[in-house]
């Protein structure tokens, strides 16, 4: 995916001005900044919960739309997670990743009938997560770490080409965090597309291909983690150091 010049304002705030990058298949782009920068602002464009008001999205080899089409994300193999994880929460931890896998309507899902296939892959991403043996369990029972990572579960669940990930560590314990890493390291082996929002450095650091720094709607810094942490106007605006 790759984006030109792409832009939204609110009330004459430039939350996103202006930007142009691509991201690449097969790599992790962490996509880091202070809070209200337009980091999660960029990815809601990128996944068609806003609509731009100026630039164009470039998905795959199609040609350049100014806005995508939320319920089109699916057949476009797009697939995000939200900072607060959207859980159908009547229902048990594995329907939740079986409506996902069946209808893309939730009245309909709910009366089809699963095949087998349905739920091995249900298997399958529950226990990429650590969350099959919670299957049973109802949504909304989940501590919070749970709930995140049942949300990433129904994002895996998708089998898309490119992954948005906003902010998935947030209140995470350790072993936790460690599940997230190596989700998203098997995205990459994959040849997954991954963007990244994180408040973790370290995190960033150690997994990240390429990081883009955002700083009032514009790209303050793009390269090398390493190489863009280090730079001066990263730390000041950022690291606070």
């Amino acid at each position: 995916m790759r984006i030109k010049n792409l832009a939204k304002y609110f009330d004459g705030v430039r939350a996103v001005d202006d930007v142009s990058v691509q991201f690449r298949a097969g790599k992790i782009t962490g996509l880091i900044g202070p809070n209200g920068s337009g980091k999660s602002t960029l990815v809601d464009l990128l996944t068609g919960f806003l609509p731009a008001d100026k630039g164009l999205i470039y998905i795959q080899k199609q040609d350049g739309i100014k806005s995508v089409n939320p319920s089109k994300n699916y057949s476009s193999g797009i697939s995000r997670t939200f900072q607060d994880a959207r859980l159908f929460e009547q229902m048990t931890v594995l329907d939740n990743i079986l409506v996902v896998l069946t209808k893309r309507n939730v009245l309909l899902s709910l009366f089809e009938q699963h095949t087998e296939s349905h739920l091995k892959q249900s298997e399958k991403v529950l226990k990429k997560v650590g969350l099959w043996k919670k299957r049973g369990e109802l949504a909304k029972n989940l501590s919070y770490g749970q709930r995140k990572l049942l949300g990433i579960a129904r994002t895996l669940a998708m089998n898309g080409d490119t992954y948005y990930f906003d902010e998935p560590l947030s209140g995470l314990f350790p072993e936790m965090v460690a599940t997230v890493k190596n989700v998203l390291q098997d995205l990459k082996k994959d040849g997954k597309t991954v963007i990244l929002i994180d408040h973790n450095m370290d995190f960033i650091r150690s997994l990240c291909d390429t990081v883009i720094v955002l700083d009032s709607g514009k790209i303050l810094a793009e390269g090398n983690p390493s190489k863009v942490l280090a730079k001066k106007e990263v730390i000041d605006v950022y690291l606070g150091a």
